[in-house]
Order: C-alpha cells, then sequence, then structure tokens
C-alpha cells in the first residue's frame, strides 16, 4: 500500500535528544571526556563571575560550543548559531533543550572572548589530558616539538612605515555622487529620456607596489593587527604577516600536550620550546627526551635542555651541529627522530579543519587563545579510535 505524503504539524515531541543521537556517535565519548574536564574548574568559573546581575552564558556551554565550532569547522558565530537552531546534534552536545533559545551571535562572542583567554584555553587542555581515559594514552618521558606559521588576518598593503600618519579607517564606500545637472525641460517638443550618465568612482583598495621598497618589522608594521609581523619560514618563499604557533607532542600517541602562539622570529620557535617543557614537566628530575627538527640544532638550546635534564634528540644540521655522538649513537634517538614527524599532523588538521590556516581573530592574546583551543579539540577529535583500540 501506499503512504501518503501529507504533513501534519505536531505540537508536542516525546523523543528525547539523548536518544536521538546514535549510540555509537564519536561526539558521544567527546561530550562524556569534556563534561568530566569542565567539573574540575568548577571554582575558578565562580570566581569569574558576580553574584548578581543578569545571568551570562553557562561557561560550560560555551566551551563546548566553542569546540563545536573548531571539529564541524564553522567559519563564524552566525553561522554557528544558526545551525545550533535546528541541529539536533548540536543542541544535545552544547546542553540546550529541543526548546531552548540559541544565543545572540554577538553576546556569544563577547561573553567567548571574555572567558576563554589564554589561560582557560590552557587550563581546558590540561583539564582534558589530566582525564583518568587519557592520561594513560599519554608518554611522560617523550616529547617532540615543533613550529607552524599561522597567517594573520591582515592585508601586506596594511604594513606600512612606523614614522607615517595613521591611515583614514572610514569605512564609507565613498562621497555622494556629484550631481547631475539635468537639461531643461522642452514644453514644445518632447525629447527622449536621457541615460544615466556612468560616473567613475575611486577604488576602495587602490594598487600598491611594493617594488624596490625595503620593508622590515623594525621600521615597518601592520595598522590591521601590529601584533603581526613579516616573515617567511624557507628561503624563496614568501614573506606574509603571521604569528608562530608552537606545539608540545609526547610521542606514544601523538597527543598535543602545550600549546603556545607568538611573534614570528627567528628565535621564537626555540624559546616557546624551552617555555613549553618547562611548563609541563616543571623542576623535573627525570630524563626526558625532546625530538625536533633540523631548526632547533642550536649550541644554546642544546645546552638549555642539558640544563634542564631533558635529551636533545635534535635533527643534525649538515655543518656546525651541536649534537655529537654522545646522543645520536644511542637507539632512542633513531626512534624520536621517527616520531617526531607525527607532530605535523596536528598542525594539519588545525589549519584543514580547524580554521588556523588564516585567524579570524587579531592580536597575540586572541590568536594564541584561539590556537590552544584548537589543538585542545585537535585531542579530542582522535580519542574516540585511540580509547576503542
Amino acid at each position: 500500500m501506499r503512504g501518503t505524503d501529507e504533513a501534519s504539524g505536531s505540537l508536542f515531541s516525546y523523543v528525547d535528544l539523548e536518544e536521538r543521537v546514535p549510540a555509537g556517535h564519536p561526539l558521544r565519548e567527546i561530550r562524556q571526556i569534556v563534561n568530566d574536564a569542565l567539573a574540575s574548574p568548577d571554582a575558578e568559573f565562580d570566581a569569574l563571575y558576580t553574584d548578581f546581575g543578569r545571568p551570562s552564558i553557562a561557561p560550560e556551554r560555551l566551551i563546548r560550543a566553542s569546540l563545536l565550532q573548531i571539529l564541524f569547522s564553522i567559519r563564524s558565530e552566525r553561522q554557528l548559531m544558526e545551525q545550533m537552531n535546528y541541529n539536533l546534534l548540536f543542541r544535545w552536545f552544547v546542553g540546550l533543550g529541543i526548546d531552548d533559545p540559541v544565543w545572540v551571535p554577538t553576546v556569544f562572542s563577547k561573553n567567548r572572548d571574555r572567558l576563554l583567554t589564554t589561560d582557560m584555553s590552557r587550563k581546558v587542555m590540561a583539564a582534558i589530558l589530566t582525564h583518568p581515559s587519557v592520561k594513560a594514552l599519554l608518554s611522560d618521558e617523550h616529547f617532540s616539538v615543533d613550529g607552524t606559521l599561522v597567517k594573520a588576518w591582515a592585508s601586506t598593503k596594511s604594513f606600512q612605515p612606523k614614522d607615517s600618519p595613521p591611515p583614514d579607517h572610514d569605512d564609507d564606500p565613498g562621497g555622494p555622487l556629484p550631481s547631475i545637472q539635468e537639461p531643461p525641460a522642452d514644453t514644445d517638443q518632447q525629447t527622449e529620456t536621457q541615460p544615466m550618465p556612468d560616473t567613475p568612482r575611486p577604488p576602495r583598495n587602490a594598487e600598491v607596489n611594493f617594488r624596490g621598497e625595503k620593508r622590515s618589522n623594525a621600521t615597518h608594521a601592520s595598522v590591521t593587527d601590529p601584533d603581526a609581523r613579516l616573515y617567511k619560514k624557507a628561503p624563496g618563499a614568501a614573506a606574509m604577516l603571521c604569528f608562530m604557533g608552537h606545539t608540545l607532542m609526547e610521542n606514544r600517541n601523538g597527543l598535543v600536550v602545550q600549546a603556545d602562539l607568538t611573534h614570528a622570529d627567528g628565535h621564537g620557535e626555540r624559546k616557546a620550546a624551552l617555555e613549553m617543557i618547562n611548563r609541563h614537566s616543571p623542576g623535573s628530575t627525570r630524563r626526558l627526551t625532546l625530538g625536533a627538527d633540523k631548526g632547533y640544532d642550536s649550541a644554546d638550546f642544546v645546552a638549555a635542555l642539558r640544563r634542564m635534564v631533558v635529551t636533545p634528540h635534535v635533527a643534525q644540521k649538515a655543518r656546525h651541529s651541536a649534537i655529537d655522538g654522545r646522543t645520536t649513537h644511542r637507539p632512542g634517538y633513531a626512534l624520536s627522530q621517527r616520531c617526531r614527524k607525527k607532530i605535523e599532523e596536528p598542525f594539519g588538521w588545525a589549519k584543514t579543519v580547524g580554521g588556523m590556516a588564516q585567524t579570524f581573530h587579531r592580536g597575540l592574546d586572541r590568536v594564541r587563545a584561539q590556537f590552544t583551543m584548537t589543538m585542545a579539540a585537535c585531542n579530542l577529535a582522535r580519542l574516540p579510535k585511540l580509547l576503542a583500540a
């Protein structure tokens, strides 16, 4: 018997959101870990809010929504709120009921910027890594470090001399068109309608030629994002306004245990590596290993690692290497060199899925918080398969 194609509205729904999500959906495992992790900083959430006034967005829901935006490559808060309005899976993950209204995008953005600072993003990542199910997957002795460039939300045309006058930030597309003199009306003879003249308007984004002009971070700065730096990571590559992101990865399963973001310069990678290993294992007396590429083969960096009781498993340069036979003859050195290449996978995921190919934030602190939260989401995306293995 053929069924009827008739739509009938229903006033009530008797199916819970929990029953609509498949039992084997990977978000179930992720949501459980996130909920357990967000229970630990509950006292810190209380310290951020007052006891009076209008209730704001719950910090737990705000963090879950921010993680959801990264996991599903949603490029804006407006699109996130639009999808949460009709996507039952998103409502279930965040904690909204089927009849609960979603937030205004601007209100969500302001609440998120106040809550998800660099310090809070690091605490969220640390809470996820200290979860009993996740902690068993981590290595506490062998690590790898690397850095990547994150393109800033600024054009190279905004890289202007520091002593130049401030630009006009008027976003008006242009002044009113010049008045057009209408021809005098001829009452005796009826003429055709005169065509509207094509009045040229100056372009909004004028062409700029930088050929022959020497530009450097010492004499120039971006008027759009002053924290961005003009940098290129390889000879022959095009220089761009960017930041430099850094991650510290444990070698057992390739999970990111520390993340940081600094100004782009030639010494940023080594400085950030020392800070991350010290922040992850402060005052450690155990012998750790740290794998890295040739960019970290520097005498001062290797000496600093040895003072921190860290064996530098750094790739050797062809000439003037600071790594000698004391390190390279051990079998663990070759193993670290194979494992350290897995650190490129979080970078690739962050840029293709997490939206870090070009940040849509401005300012070092906001981009650093976004980068840290993206690396925490990268760990969450890998946990369902790791826990099922």
